[in-house]
């Protein structure tokens, strides 16, 4: 697979989980409280609204502006769909899911009144490498889709995987959580948000855990 490859990918699950399952749910929210036809029209002025929440690998970190994960997806989804399309990224770098989860509302509050078009969540690579209790990261993720669905928002779950070190037992309870929480509130779920690319040398930082350049650009 070639170094563009999983976030290829990836770009093609966002828009799959967009525009196959929750476009008519941001319309139907685009039209509460309003006539039909004034929200129709302010739909067509308004761009899609997709929040990136996660952690150093949606912030783009160790890497120069504009060549981050969520300004590689922005570049390629206005140049591959109609419409207006803004991908904010929210990525903090050494996010847990703790800390995720306690910022959520802030990170919602300056998006079209706290409601975007889809969250892609990404969260719990942090959680693995300090040998977070799943059960804990499990609650955390459990609480922040729990909150985007009580509110009608469209959620693409990006998995993670943990690394080997806390043993399997801990890789199993750790890497069912995404998942579960996928079927549990019936949202898509993109497997492993390193598909591709985690332990790959060649696609690595020198601290071998996040991107290096040339794997983000040319989308």
């Amino acid at each position: 697979m070639s170094a563009i490859g999983p976030l290829k990918i990836f770009t093609f699950a966002v828009i799959t989980s967009f525009f196959t399952v929750f476009a008519p749910v941001a319309a139907e929210n685009a039209t509460n409280g309003a006539a039909a036809s004034d929200a129709a029209s302010d739909k067509e002025l308004a761009p899609l609204e997709i929040l990136a929440f996660g952690d150093s690998l949606t912030a783009g970190y160790g890497l120069p502006p504009g060549e981050g994960f969520t300004d590689q997806l922005q570049v390629w989804l206005s140049a591959h769909i109609s419409g207006d399309v803004k991908v904010t990224n929210a990525g903090v770098s050494g996010d847990t899911s703790s800390g995720g989860r306690s910022r959520l509302d802030w990170a919602l509050s300056p998006i079209k009144n706290g409601q975007p078009d889809l969250v892609i969540l990404e969260l719990g690579a942090n959680d693995a490498l300090r040998g977070v209790s799943p059960v804990l990261t499990r609650e955390n993720m459990d609480a922040m889709v729990a909150v985007l669905a009580a509110r009608n928002i469209p959620v693409l779950i990006a998995g993670m995987k943990a690394t080997p070190s806390w043993g399997p037992e801990y890789s199993v309870v750790f890497d069912g959580i995404f998942p579960d929480l996928s079927q549990k509130y019936n949202v898509p779920l993109y497997p492993f948000f390193l598909e591709g690319v985690a332990a790959n040398p060649a696609l690595n930082q020198s601290d071998g855990l996040h991107q290096p350049k040339k794997v983000l650009q040319s989308l």
